[in-house]
Protein backbone atom coordinates (compact mmCIF):
# COMPACT_ATOMS: atom_id res chain seq x y z
CA UNK A 1 0.00 0.00 0.00
CA UNK A 2 1.14 3.54 -0.73
CA UNK A 3 -0.18 5.93 1.94
CA UNK A 4 -0.59 9.51 0.70
CA UNK A 5 -2.56 11.17 3.53
CA UNK A 6 0.35 12.38 5.64
CA UNK A 7 -1.54 15.60 6.34
CA UNK A 8 -3.87 13.69 8.65
CA UNK A 9 -1.30 11.44 10.32
CA UNK A 10 2.28 10.37 9.87
CA UNK A 11 3.83 7.13 11.10
CA UNK A 12 6.41 7.39 13.83
CA UNK A 13 10.02 7.05 12.87
CA UNK A 14 11.30 3.70 14.18
CA UNK A 15 13.70 5.52 16.55
CA UNK A 16 10.87 7.60 18.01
CA UNK A 17 8.64 4.56 18.40
CA UNK A 18 11.39 2.66 20.21
CA UNK A 19 12.02 5.59 22.57
CA UNK A 20 8.31 5.95 23.34
CA UNK A 21 7.45 2.28 23.97
CA UNK A 22 8.24 2.36 27.71
CA UNK A 23 5.84 5.30 28.08
CA UNK A 24 3.01 3.84 26.00
CA UNK A 25 2.60 0.42 27.57
CA UNK A 26 -0.06 1.30 30.14
CA UNK A 27 -0.08 1.59 33.94
CA UNK A 28 2.37 -1.29 34.35
CA UNK A 29 4.95 0.59 32.27
CA UNK A 30 7.85 2.34 33.98
CA UNK A 31 6.76 5.79 32.91
CA UNK A 32 3.00 5.73 32.56
CA UNK A 33 2.04 8.77 34.64
CA UNK A 34 0.86 12.33 34.49
CA UNK A 35 4.01 14.50 34.50
CA UNK A 36 2.05 17.22 36.29
CA UNK A 37 1.30 15.01 39.30
CA UNK A 38 3.45 15.24 42.45
CA UNK A 39 3.63 11.47 43.08
CA UNK A 40 6.79 9.49 42.29
CA UNK A 41 5.63 8.16 38.87
CA UNK A 42 4.53 11.69 37.92
CA UNK A 43 7.92 13.11 38.86
CA UNK A 44 9.64 10.38 36.81
CA UNK A 45 7.46 11.24 33.81
CA UNK A 46 8.22 14.96 34.26
CA UNK A 47 11.93 14.20 34.38
CA UNK A 48 11.63 12.20 31.16
CA UNK A 49 9.85 15.12 29.48
CA UNK A 50 12.70 17.43 30.51
CA UNK A 51 15.29 14.99 29.14
CA UNK A 52 13.36 14.91 25.84
CA UNK A 53 13.17 18.72 25.83
CA UNK A 54 16.95 18.94 26.31
CA UNK A 55 17.55 16.39 23.54
CA UNK A 56 15.39 18.38 21.11
CA UNK A 57 17.03 21.65 22.15
CA UNK A 58 20.44 20.25 21.26
CA UNK A 59 19.24 19.92 17.66
CA UNK A 60 18.36 23.63 17.45
CA UNK A 61 20.38 26.85 17.53
CA UNK A 62 21.07 28.01 21.09
CA UNK A 63 19.04 30.72 22.75
CA UNK A 64 15.51 29.47 22.14
CA UNK A 65 13.26 27.22 24.13
CA UNK A 66 11.39 24.04 23.33
CA UNK A 67 7.68 23.89 24.08
CA UNK A 68 5.77 20.66 23.56
CA UNK A 69 2.12 21.12 22.57
CA UNK A 70 -0.74 18.65 22.32
CA UNK A 71 -1.36 19.37 18.66
CA UNK A 72 -1.35 21.77 15.76
CA UNK A 73 -4.08 24.13 16.95
CA UNK A 74 -2.38 24.67 20.29
CA UNK A 75 0.95 25.23 18.53
CA UNK A 76 -0.60 27.74 16.13
CA UNK A 77 -2.29 29.65 18.97
CA UNK A 78 0.94 29.72 20.95
CA UNK A 79 2.95 30.88 17.96
CA UNK A 80 0.51 33.62 16.98
CA UNK A 81 -0.21 34.88 20.49
CA UNK A 82 3.45 34.71 21.43
CA UNK A 83 4.54 36.77 18.45
CA UNK A 84 3.61 40.01 20.21
CA UNK A 85 2.22 41.44 16.98
CA UNK A 86 -0.97 43.48 17.10
CA UNK A 87 -1.69 42.67 13.45
CA UNK A 88 -0.68 39.66 11.43
CA UNK A 89 -0.60 39.14 7.69
CA UNK A 90 -1.53 35.66 6.49
CA UNK A 91 -2.14 34.25 3.05
CA UNK A 92 -5.45 32.93 1.78
CA UNK A 93 -4.06 29.41 1.63
CA UNK A 94 -3.32 29.17 5.36
CA UNK A 95 -4.90 26.36 7.36
CA UNK A 96 -8.34 27.21 8.77
CA UNK A 97 -6.90 27.13 12.29
CA UNK A 98 -4.57 30.01 11.36
CA UNK A 99 -7.25 32.03 9.58
CA UNK A 100 -9.76 31.62 12.42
Amino acid sequence: MIYLDYQATTPLAPEAREAMLPWLSGPEAMGFANPHSPHRPGRAAAAAVEVAREQVALLLPPGGRVIFTSGATEAINLGLSGSGARRLAVSAIEHAAVLD
